[in-house]
């Protein structure tokens, strides 16, 4: 079952790298104007100037009609330019914005968390040896406190 998922996974995870980053994310989509545009240009006999024309407007989905396939391969790419832009990269630019425009002021830093961190360390040893020094054992310890071998008082309270 692995194996089936293994090609939906690949996919995934470079439609993530894609969308993480605004340049690959326009480099991507004007490589793909440039495919078609190419592809056009053998499939349909038409000049380079108005093949990238009528990739940009077909993968704009604004489709003036103006310049529009004959041949069943150019309806075939047309179809599949459309698809992928629809489907694939006006949802990754989207999420792109959306994901800058969403801002969590409140979220830590990574500096902050790793101080919170790091403190949180600092109290957890303490406690532990608090407990161990009073007798105490604390949740979650599989093993109690040695028991002490002396006077109790091992130095100032506070």
């Amino acid at each position: 079952m692995q194996v089936l998922l293994l090609p939906f996974r690949q996919v995934y995870r470079g439609l993530v790298w894609l969308a993480n980053s605004p340049k690959t994310l326009m480099l991507s989509y004007s490589l793909l104007i440039a495919i078609c545009a190419v592809l056009y240009h053998f499939i349909e006999g038409k000049s380079i100037g108005d093949s990238l024309w009528w990739a940009v407007v077909t993968a704009s989905t604004v489709g003036y009609g103006d310049i529009a396939p004959s041949t069943l391969p150019g309806r075939i790419m047309a179809g599949l330019l459309i698809s992928i832009m629809v489907l694939v990269v006006v949802p990754l630019i989207t999420a792109h914005f959306a994901s800058k425009l969403i801002v969590d002021t409140d979220a830590f830093k990574h500096d902050e968390q790793e101080e919170l961190k790091n403190n949180l360390r600092v109290v957890r040893r303490l406690l532990e040896e608090l407990a161990a020094r009073e007798g105490i054992i604390s949740p979650g310890s599989a093993d109690p406190p040695a028991a002490p071998s002396g006077p109790a008082s091992t130095g100032p309270r506070h």
